[in-house]
């Protein structure tokens, strides 16, 4: 970070939450969003929620055919990723999107919708690839037409992914666009195969976030509003704090813990460093350090069972075995990488000769254990998921529920706080805010998984047309095999293959990297 970046910054020790969302603007890009306000923002809310109640209801009742819910369900993130990402952060006015964005927005939704209303008029196109193609209008009428739906939310769905996740993705797909194009591909082929076929922007991705991810999203947005983040932020403080560099323990801790319920890096961030990293400052950590310490541990979050990032479920997916196999395999390493972490900053604490928080300013264990009931969605989830009593879906639906069961007691709470008597009236005004805060916070966070999700499908989609990946493959058996000795050439081959992950993982999305790679070094 530059000088001039570090003096635009707030006091990060006595900033508000106002300051916390300023830098996570200028910082994050998932946070960089439109500003509602009054009736526009509650319209908003209003279409996020009931996005995320159609991702629960098609995931345990819907019948149609997967195209139709996967156009469909595109169709709907585009319609909140525009809504929601202004094309530059630095341009935000509240209430306000220019007439433009309108337009991208009303195209790129429209294409997706359009496939999804005539998608049995369209099988004939679909199973067709050959055909579509505007010199052949007498074998398909209005070629052309589909040709232009196409590319049409092809484009929008990139200028989305562009505003949401990042340019260096939209830069491996312009690339293989280019290879593919280069590779002799025609235009109604690669149409054919990034959006009207299953190999494209509907690939195995995106089924999977719409069939597993989203509601497992959705999931982690009630829980987090059950209070159990500052739960496992106490009971963290509880364990560590009081030891040698306590609250960098506690950053640790407190980040594989809230890791469990969120599986996002930048979530886990935002919910544990705005508490931990001024303890750090104050204990005498340097604030590079910390927020270092902060930035290591909750990336962590992403690999730590139960509710991994998306790219879990796509393991599952790609390998044809369970979730709960993948989570169990995932324990150790996870383990591991905080365990490194916790070494790490124990080591710089006794270096510096850093002491803990006094335990007279800790919560003590005794009263925490009183909100262990906090924990019953997950040990639930985990119990279906492990035992295969029900499905994924069911199994999230179910905690979802739980979810809200366990959070009455502190709304309860909250609503005698605020109306002293308490009261019927307030305590169900509370929990319905609660419930539509929650599934509006989870369908915006299911646009940036899904936009990353196509994105991989079309990487996917373009090393299978042109075959690409047997050509890596062999380059990499290649040079392994140079080698001499054997046992050293699938060491070398899985060497370069970390440092592909590692380089492409620089600038692409966790879910995307794992998809490029599975489609070719795997």
């Amino acid at each position: 970070m530059s000088e001039k970046d570090k003096k635009d910054l707030p006091d990060v020790e006595t900033g508000t939450a106002a300051d916390m969302d300023a830098v996570m603007r200028k910082y994050d890009r998932e946070s960089a969003t439109r500003i509602w306000e009054g009736t526009p923002k509650a319209v908003v809310s209003v279409v996020m929620a009931l996005f995320s109640l159609y991702c629960i209801w098609s995931t345990l009742f819907c019948t149609w055919d997967m195209p139709i819910r996967l156009s469909s369900f595109l169709g709907l993130i585009i319609v909140m990723g525009y809504l929601t990402y202004p094309a530059r952060k630095d341009h935000v006015k509240p209430n306000s999107m220019p007439w433009y964005d309108v337009v991208l927005m009303l195209l790129g939704a429209g294409s997706f919708f359009y496939y999804c209303v005539n998608y049995k008029s369209l099988v004939m196109v679909i199973t067709s690839a050959g055909k579509i193609n505007p010199a052949s209008e007498t074998a398909i009428p209005n070629a052309w037409f589909y040709l232009v739906i196409g590319v049409v939310a092809v484009l929008c769905l990139a200028e989305l992914c562009r505003r949401c996740v990042g340019l260096p993705i939209l830069c491996v797909v312009g690339v293989l666009l280019v290879y593919t194009f280069a590779s002799g591909q025609n235009l109604a082929r690669v149409v054919y195969t990034l959006f009207y076929g299953t190999s494209g922007v509907m690939a195995t991705p995106i089924q999977v976030c719409a069939k597993f991810i989203a509601v497992f999203i959705i999931f982690g947005a009630f829980l987090e509003r059950t209070g159990i983040s500052s739960f496992f932020i106490d009971l963290a403080n509880s364990l560590a704090g009081s030891t040698s560099g306590g609250p960098a323990k506690v950053a640790v801790i407190s980040s594989a813990l809230c890791g469990m319920v969120s599986g996002s890096s930048v979530g886990n961030t935002v919910t544990t460093g705005s508490v931990t990293i001024p303890m750090m400052k104050r204990t005498g950590y340097q604030g590079e350090f910390a927020g270092a310490v902060e930035a290591a541990a909750s990336t962590g979050g992403q690999i730590m069972p139960p509710i991994m990032g998306a790219a879990a479920f796509l393991m599952a997916e790609y390998m044809d075995t369970t979730y709960a196999n993948v989570a169990v395999k995932a324990i150790l390493p996870a383990l591991l990488y905080f365990t490194g972490i916790f070494l790490a900053v124990h080591l710089e604490a006794r270096r510096l000769n850093l002491k803990g928080i006094p335990r007279d300013q800790l919560p003590k264990f005794g009263i925490l254990i009183r909100s262990i009931y906090l924990l019953l969605p997950l040990v639930v989830l985990v119990w279906m998921v492990s035992t295969g009593t029900r499905t994924l879906q069911y199994s999230a639906s179910i905690a979802i529920l739980l979810a809200i069961l366990v959070s009455l007691p502190h709304i309860f709470a909250a609503s005698r706080t605020q109306h002293n008597e308490g009261g019927a009236v307030p305590f169900v005004k509370n929990t319905a805010a609660m419930i539509i805060h929650s599934l509006e916070a989870g369908g915006r966070s299911c646009i940036t998984v899904a936009v990353a999700c196509s994105m991989a499908g079309m990487v996917a989609g373009c090393i299978t047309v042109t075959g690409l990946a047997s050509k890596l493959i062999n380059a990499v058996v290649n040079i392994s095999s140079m080698v001499p000795i054997p046992s050293l050439s699938l060491f070398i081959a899985l060497f370069l293959t970390m440092l592909c992950c590692i380089v492409l993982g620089m600038g692409v999305p966790t879910t995307a990297n794992y998809c490029i790679m599975a489609s070719t070094c795997a």
